[in-house]
Parts: structure tokens; sequence; C-alpha cells
């Protein structure tokens, strides 16, 4: 059971694994949002200066993964499925419940995902698992992402994009631009 001080963000930043780095004025919320976390990398996260994540926020990111966010960034209960590398710019805002992720986390070939289920079973063997693929995901400075909003591997969100609440991202969105939808699309001021 968690304690006040692990609810209300007062607890004690020291006790995160030392290959979490935090730059000065961050506020961590929950120390749950750590509970996935599993990077060997060094650093396997990076929160730039006065980062604020507050709860629901999840940092799962995998042993070879690494993920930075830059400063002055609002994570509002964002949700981080990082295999490889995601990377969020300086004044980000990432509303609840938005997940970014870097990868499917299982094989999309139907035969290699029976052997992806059967190595994960609770007797099988996690080294017999097939390759997964991820691609990096890279957010701009002072985008907004908002509620619900799905973004995927390999997207690159442009400096200053606007994602509409409950948009799923599978295309890199321009500099500037405003997408929404499923799949998200580029919007215009016709």
């Amino acid at each position: 059971m968690e304690s006040v001080e692990e609810i209300v963000g007062t607890w004690d930043h020291s006790t995160l694994p030392a290959n979490i780095s935090m730059g000065p004025d961050c506020w961590i919320e929950r120390r749950a949002s750590f509970e996935r976390f599993r990077s060997t990398q060094h650093p396997g996260l990076v929160l730039g200066a006065r980062v604020k994540a507050y709860t629901w926020t999840e940092f799962n990111v995998e042993p070879a993964g690494t993920l930075h966010v830059g400063d002055d960034t609002l994570l509002v209960g964002a949700i981080f499925m990082c295999a490889e590398q995601i990377v969020i710019g300086r004044a980000v805002v990432v509303s609840y419940n938005v997940t970014i992720a870097d990868s499917d986390f299982h094989p999309l070939d139907p035969e290699q995902r029976r052997h992806d289920a059967v190595a994960n079973s609770p007797t099988g063997d996690r080294s017999l698992r097939p390759a997964i693929q991820a691609r990096p995901v890279t957010i701009g400075d002072g985008a907004w992402i908002g509620i619900g909003a799905i973004i995927l591997k390999g997207v690159t969100i442009g400096e200053q994009a606007r994602v509409r609440s409950g948009s799923i991202v599978v295309r890199d969105v321009p500099a500037g631009a405003t997408v929404g939808g499923n799949p998200a699309t580029l919007e215009t001021n016709d």
C-alpha cells in the first residue's frame, strides 16, 4: 500500500534507480509511476528541469529503452511504452490517458506471435521470444497531445503541433500542424 507521501508527491526521489536523471525542480506525484521501469541503459530516463508528472503517468521502459523528457514539460497521466527510444521536447503538454509507444511489443506475423505467447507464458522461456520491431518516437518542442491520443512507433510530431483528443497518430505530423481522427489526418482552415 502506498503511503500518503508516495501519493501526493512528497516522497524521496533519491530512491529511484541510479539510471534515472532528474533536472532541478522536477515533481513526480507518485512513486508508483516507476513500477514498470526496467531500463538497464545509462541513462534510461532523463527528466529535464521543471518537468511535472502527475498521477497516472507511467514510465514503462524496457531493458534496452531510453526515454528523454525536455525541460518544462507537463505529463498529466501519460503512459510511455518504450522498447528503444522516445524523445519528448521542451514545454510539451501530454494530457491524461495518452499512450506513446515505440513498439507493438509483439510480432505481427501470426506464427511468430504464437511463439511469442508461448515464450511469455508462465512456463515459457523469455529468451526464446522472436525479435520485436521498435522505431523511435519524437515529439517536438511546444507540442500539445490531447486526452486519450495514441502515438505509435516511428512517428515524429513537429514543434508546436497539436494532436486532438482521441486521435491515433500513425504518421509524422508537421511542425505547427493540427491533426485529429483515427487515423489522425491533417486539419485545414478551409
